[in-house]
């Protein structure tokens, strides 16, 4: 046989478990942070194609997993669930880390969800985390280094 590696491949993709619609892994970068009573797994999108894509297309994601947006200041966020299959809740967060508010998501709706007061980032966690952590509007997060450090694109 000319190529058996393409053969051993082909036979390989069509075998069960292989899943050809399965979501890329994140290129993102990520930090552990503290959110209430819960430590999360976060991905930082500070790109604006990053932020842009946010969890899009995404069927599941790990309970204790999420993703901050980084932006470039204190300004009103306003953020949509289109193409966003999975429930979720988002907390925006200002430069200092005071939580403005606490917003539930649901997939594919196209109503913007916005912040309470301006905010530089927001957090993205599966439907329920927030409440089930603990999180408060009000309280204040400790913003990872790896967050601060990250360079916004406006």
């Amino acid at each position: 046989m000319k190529y058996p590696h393409l053969l051993l491949s082909l036979i390989l993709c069509l075998a069960p478990g292989c899943d050809r619609d399965a979501s890329p892994a994140s290129h993102l970068p990520t930090t552990r942070m503290m959110l209430g009573k819960k430590t999360y797994t976060l991905e930082i999108a500070a790109k604006e194609d990053d932020r842009g894509r946010g969890l899009m297309f995404r069927d599941s994601m790990a309970d204790d997993h999420g993703m901050i947006f980084v932006f470039t200041k204190d300004q009103p966020q306003n953020f949509w669930m289109k193409n966003t299959r999975i429930p979720l809740d988002i907390v925006f967060v200002e430069s200092t880390g005071k939580i403005v508010s606490i917003r539930r998501m649901e997939p594919y709706v196209k109503k913007g969800t916005p912040s309470d007061n301006p905010a530089k980032y927001a957090i993205e966690l599966n439907g329920g985390q927030a409440e089930a952590a603990g999180i408060k509007a009000g309280e204040a997060l400790q913003i990872p280094e790896a967050v601060k450090n990250a360079k916004a694109e406006p």
